[in-house]
């Protein structure tokens, strides 16, 4: 979603601590170590991947909502999108949207080999034309895409999202430039700290800030 390009160095916990999380935590299946081993093979942004950690947290979110529908805004390589559909109820459908057909035909294969390709709808193409064809409702939603668009995305799914529903999105700390007064007119960043303040500012809505990696927001529409 958008131009790829390499993202500065920013961690918000010491990286032992992420190693001990990750050392007491259930191992990458083999399967998702495949598809990021292709993936620093294929793609110059590797970053973009959601990684064990955050994947098996988005996993065990999917699994306590047991959702029946799911919307993912960015596919990339399709980790995420594996991670979450773990929890769909038997019959759920995760749709996921992205503009990157070489990144979704890495994900497709993925979905293939993990059993999944029954479950989750992919469409190619931007996000902005995409999301006006889906009618819901969503159960879950995860935005990770480009971060200029992310508050465009929230105001396109929101209407569709059942009440007690849940959106997250990814990157809200966007690698630490959102403390940074000097990167203020980076369209990106501007972007994130839009959305940040604008679900502050919402009374219809519960939402937590994980500082998890790169930062998760999540949002459970009262």
């Amino acid at each position: 979603m958008g131009k790829l390009r390499e993202k500065p160095q920013f961690e918000t916990t010491h990286p032992d601590f992420e190693q001990y999380a990750l050392d007491f935590s259930t191992p990458e299946p083999e399967l998702l170590v495949r598809l990021s081993r292709e993936t620093h093979f294929a793609s110059t942004v590797p970053s973009m991947l959601s990684g064990n950690l955050q994947g098996l947290l988005l996993g065990m979110i999917s699994q306590m909502i047991q959702p029946e529908t799911i919307l993912e805004i960015g596919t990339f390589t399709g980790y995420s999108a594996i991670c979450l559909a773990g929890g769909l109820k038997p019959g759920g459908e995760l749709i996921t949207v992205d503009n990157n057909p070489e990144a979704t035909e890495i994900a497709g294969k993925f979905f293939d080999e993990a059993g999944l390709s029954h479950a989750i709808r992919q469409f190619t193409g931007n996000a902005l034309d995409v999301l006006p064809q889906l009618t819901g409702p969503f159960d879950l939603v995860f935005i990770d895409a480009d971060k200029e668009n992310y508050l465009d995305y929230y105001e396109l799914v929101f209407p569709k999202v059942r009440q007690g529903g849940f959106v997250i999105a990814d990157n809200v700390f966007w690698y630490g430039k959102v403390f940074n007064p000097d990167a203020s007119r980076d369209k990106e960043t501007q972007g994130i700290a839009r959305f940040n303040e604008f679900i502050r500012q919402q009374s219809n809505i519960e939402h937590l800030l994980l500082p998890v990696r790169d930062g998760l927001m999540v949002v459970r529409k009262k």
